[in-house]
């Protein structure tokens, strides 16, 4: 006998990373008796930075990041260099800025 338990809501068991998922993403789905309980996302994703502040010049882009809104809804910091339209890659563990996306 089955009670109302039966459906479990992937944003439930995938929590923030939610945002991450794009269509035709591969991800692994642990089950437990036919159950979704985990869900496990690449450790990268490719997403656009659709708001940053614009690079001031004479900053030293080794070390100066600045914050910027990516096309998911994630803010992140990215370089100095990274400007608004960017693909970048990103962790998706944490949001973190890995690398500008090679197109």
């Amino acid at each position: 006998m089955h009670g109302g338990q039966g459906h479990v809501l992937v944003l439930d068991i995938i929590g923030e990373q939610a945002a991450y998922l794009q269509p035709e993403m591969e991800v692994t789905i642990s089950l437990h008796d036919g159950v979704p309980v985990a869900i496990e996302l690449p450790p990268r994703a490719v997403l656009e930075v659709v708001e940053t502040e614009p690079t001031v010049k004479g900053q030293t882009a080794a070390s100066s990041y600045k914050p910027a809104l990516l096309s998911n809804g994630v803010r992140t910091m990215v370089p100095s260099f990274v400007t608004t339209g960017t693909k970048i890659v990103v962790a998706t563990t944490d949001g973190t800025y890995v690398e500008r996306a090679k197109e």
